[in-house]
């Protein structure tokens, strides 16, 4: 059974508050260590952090078995991977050879032994045993203890939070998609799962010259998307020829792979096939309506000449939740992801954030600023100001928050009357509207903790990866925080000999 730390006190053993980090470094490793370690020196904190973990990793688990990896070695080693933006190979040798991130780990030694070793899988198996709600409080109860430092060193007892919100496409890992390409690759991987299948013992019938059906499917797939790169003289009569020869040969291969599900439908009623075959003919039949869809979609765009609406499309058959984001950028016309908000306070702190599905900036600002006055609303805080962008106006939402803060920056996009030209030119309203660019500097910092592009898969994959991306970041400006304070105190003791 899974224990929340499961240090030994035995020689050799560095216990977690005395392991030294390195405070003048100004790597990006270092803040975050140094909040880890304070997180779990402070016992109402390690408290709340371990009741998270223990609902969500242990829940329904009964207390026997093997012990597994420990609850904060999850934690630390989530974050760091976000912290430093590397894929799991790059942490898994971190976490056998880098001496500080061991010592918060738990697991270094004085006596010049290996100690721990991770595996590669377990890491990796570990890491995403967390959720979206269980990271995002996690960084609330980091946000409130950074407060509570801030609160000490500024001698108050109540934050006034000025808080700034926008919103930022967090793209998925995959290649831009073209009917073309997204008809080959559903054709691609329905091969692929013929070829599993037969090794798994199953026989299926015309199959023996899978390798060939598979060059001329690529090859008449590279024939018609080399002629829609190239374009050239006759490129429309061009490629209405090569694309009525790219169905054709999808075509018989859908045929076959009907016949293919039926046959393989009749081991699963005889009980001969084994659960990973059962898994890889329901692949198989997710991939083969793929390649009906595709091929539909390409025989009435090029052949038909039609206009497809975008409710039909489907932009990766891998990662079939990305939606297609365009949102004026020079460099960028479209990006493939996610819109995601973020709420940030003075501090630099990412008080809220929120993955859209399907949304626009405007439906989601009430819920925005309620949910950031449902946790900082309470004890210790005042919310004198909020601040959004044109593209997050409504009348609705001005009203409703303005009877949660002080001040609600809110511009109206296009003609205003008079009143409106007065409250958007007072002194208050102009200083706050240009103090809200600075969310974008936060919004940058975010992209280099591993927020730039989602590396895991599916959409609670995406909401967990932005996620342990925030939760990095909060640790990361509360170790900043942390380092400050310490160099202030060694100047002062400086000061005073």
């Amino acid at each position: 059974m899974r224990k929340r730390f499961n240090q030994q006190i035995d020689l050799g053993v560095v216990p977690i508050n005395e392991v030294e980090i390195n405070m003048k470094t100004r790597h990006q490793l270092a803040p975050v260590l140094l909040a880890l370690q304070y997180l779990f020196e402070d016992e109402q904190a390690s408290e709340e952090v371990f009741k998270l973990l223990e609902k969500k990793v242990l829940k329904g688990k009964k207390r026997t078995g093997r012990i597994g990896m420990s609850l904060w070695e999850i934690l630390v080693l989530g974050t760091v991977r976000f912290c430093l933006d590397v894929d799991f190979d790059f942490l898994h040798d971190m976490a056998n050879n880098h001496e500080e991130l061991r010592g918060i780990l738990g697991v270094a030694k004085s006596d010049f032994t290996s100690g721990k070793s991770y595996h590669y899988q377990t890491i990796k198996d570990n890491v995403q045993l967390l959720d979206e709600s269980t990271i995002k409080l996690m960084s609330e109860i980091a946000i409130k203890c950074a407060h509570e430092l801030i609160k000490k060193e500024e001698g108050v007892d109540c934050l006034e939070l000025s808080i700034k919100s926008d919103s930022y496409v967090v793209e998925s890992d995959i290649h831009f998609p073209t009917d073309i390409n997204l008809l080959w690759d559903s054709g691609r991987k329905c091969l692929d799962m013929i070829e599993l299948l037969r090794s798994e013992g199953i026989e299926l019938s015309g199959w023996n010259q899978h390798r060939n059906r598979r060059f001329k499917f690529r090859k008449v797939y590279r024939k018609a998307s080399e002629t829609h790169r190239k374009k050239g003289a006759n490129y429309k009569e061009r490629l209405e020829e090569v694309t009525k020869e790219y169905l054709e040969i999808s075509g018989e291969l859908e045929k076959k792979l009907k016949q293919t599900l039926i046959e393989g439908g009749l081991y699963v009623e005889l009980g001969m096939a084994s659960v990973r075959a059962v898994n890889l003919l329901q692949s198989l039949q997710y991939y083969l309506s793929m390649l009906k869809k595709h091929r539909d979609l390409l025989r009435r765009r090029i052949i038909l000449k039609e206009e497809i609406p975008h409710s039909e499309k489907v932009f990766s058959i891998f990662e079939d939740h990305v939606e297609w984001n365009t949102k004026g950028k020079l460099h960028k016309g479209v990006e493939l992801g996610h819109n995601t908000l973020i709420a940030t306070d003075q501090y630099q702190f990412i008080l809220y954030h929120e993955v859209f599905e399907n949304q626009v900036d405007k439906t989601r600002t009430i819920g925005i600023g309620q949910g950031i006055a449902d946790k900082y609303g309470g004890e210790g805080y005042h919310l004198s100001s909020i601040s959004f962008d044109r593209n997050f106006f409504s009348f609705a939402a001005k009203k409703a928050l303005g009877k949660l803060y002080d001040e609600v920056i809110l511009p109206k996009p296009g003609k205003k009357n008079a009143e409106q030209l007065a409250e958007e030119s007072a002194e208050i309203f102009v200083k706050k509207r240009k103090a809200h660019s600075a969310v974008e500097s936060n919004i940058n910092q975010l992209e280099h903790h591993g927020l730039s592009k989602c590396r895991d898969k599916g959409i609670d994959g995406f909401k967990r990866y932005v996620a342990y991306g925030v939760l990095a970041y909060n640790l990361h400006r509360m170790g900043r925080i942390l380092m400050e304070m310490e160099s202030q105190k060694i100047k002062s003791r400086a000061q005073a000999a």
